[in-house]
């Protein structure tokens, strides 16, 4: 596995701190102070960085409204036109280069989810540090290709992808010799029930394609990701809003900034938990072993009186003698008087 990506200034591997990306698609409302004060949030709540999407509703699909482009699959957003939709969700592009620079300023990285290939060129020439690939994206194989031609990590979505998917799009970017994927675990409903989320896929991919893996979330509240980091994911992308009463395309599955706070708290809680395999012991598992079990003379002995289930007992605290000796002490004799309480040691027993 690539055990080492670097976004920006973060470095993304097996061993650094879960990169948390604040993703803020179309929760701008069209609105340019609103999406500063999205990236204000993020950082609050300790983001490592600003996603957003990079398409024109005319870059993205069509304007046509026969049945092929029609919304009906059950979704936030049906009884609309694909074109309508991004016509209202789309990030003017003479923003993004002000967003970048805002968000670099606030110590975040900031890369953006391109949809087609002019797209790559515009975010090209902003110099962003990474790209995401959605996961409806997954299967645009010259799309990929350009991507990886530019060298930079790119984040894979999984969320509609079939394995043969992955393992195409994983091909691509390495026939472009870009091995610097990240592959995000991702259920393709909004929001995503817990029941279809799989979790387990994560550790999975990262065995069976020899990445990084993450989780794109688009359940609601914190817990599916706190879960996936103690699996393994090495990214979280969740969807960030002011207050989803605020409205939007998007506003019905995403983290309000007080949420997204407490979801970053709770990861850096997890991660520490989750820790490393060792059998050592910390100096306060060491100490916490003077309360083990140990054998103590439990009843006055004198000299030459046998050791004795009454006279001997393996009980709290740990200063006697292991108790696996408990059966060799049995039958011997006291070398010298000893009284109740006294941690039973080898020069109180006659050996012979």
């Amino acid at each position: 596995m690539k055990k080492e990506i670097q976004i920006g200034n973060s470095i993304i591997s097996n061993t650094a701190p879960t990169y948390i990306i604040a993703e803020m698609s179309a929760n701008h409302n069209m609105d340019y102070q609103r999406a500063l004060d999205i990236i204000d949030a993020a950082a609050d709540a300790g983001a490592n960085a600003i996603k957003i999407q990079t398409y024109t509703a005319d870059t993205i699909t069509i304007d046509c409204d026969n049945e092929y482009f029609q919304i009906t699959q059950g979704t936030l957003w049906d009884g609309t036109t694909l074109h309508k939709l991004y016509d209202t969700a789309y990030t003017p592009w003479e923003w993004q280069a002000d967003l970048k620079k805002y968000t670099e300023s606030k110590g975040m990285d900031f890369f953006s989810s391109p949809f087609d290939l002019t797209a790559v060129d515009f975010l090209e020439e902003m110099d962003v540090p990474a790209y995401k690939v959605a996961s409806f994206e997954i299967n645009d194989i010259p799309f990929i290709r350009k991507i990886a031609r530019t060298g930079k990590p790119i984040i894979i979505s999984t969320g509609i992808a079939y394995m043969a998917d992955i393992e195409l799009a994983l091909r691509t970017c390495r026939e472009e010799g870009n091995d610097n994927v990240i592959l995000l675990k991702c259920t393709s409903a909004y929001p995503s029930p817990y029941e279809d989320m799989n979790l387990k896929m994560i550790p999975s991919m990262a065995e069976t394609f020899d990445c990084i893996t993450g989780l794109s979330d688009h359940s609601m509240g914190y817990a599916v990701d706190v879960a996936a980091v103690a699996l393994g994911a090495k990214v979280i992308e969740k969807h960030l809003t002011l207050k989803r009463s605020d409205g939007g395309p998007d506003s019905g599955f995403s983290m309000e900034a007080d949420e997204f706070k407490e979801m970053c708290e709770q990861i850096r809680i997890v991660e520490k938990a989750v820790g490393r395999v060792t059998y050592d012991l910390s100096k306060m598992q060491i100490a916490e072993r003077d309360f083990s079990r140990s054998l103590f003379v439990v009843e006055d002995i004198k000299a030459g009186e046998p050791f004795t289930e009454q006279n001997v007992r393996s009980i709290r605290p740990g200063f006697g003698m292991h108790t696996k000796h408990y059966e060799e002490v049995l039958g011997k004799t006291a070398a010298t008087d000893i009284k109740k309480g006294t941690p039973l040691d080898w020069k109180y027993i006659h050996l012979t």
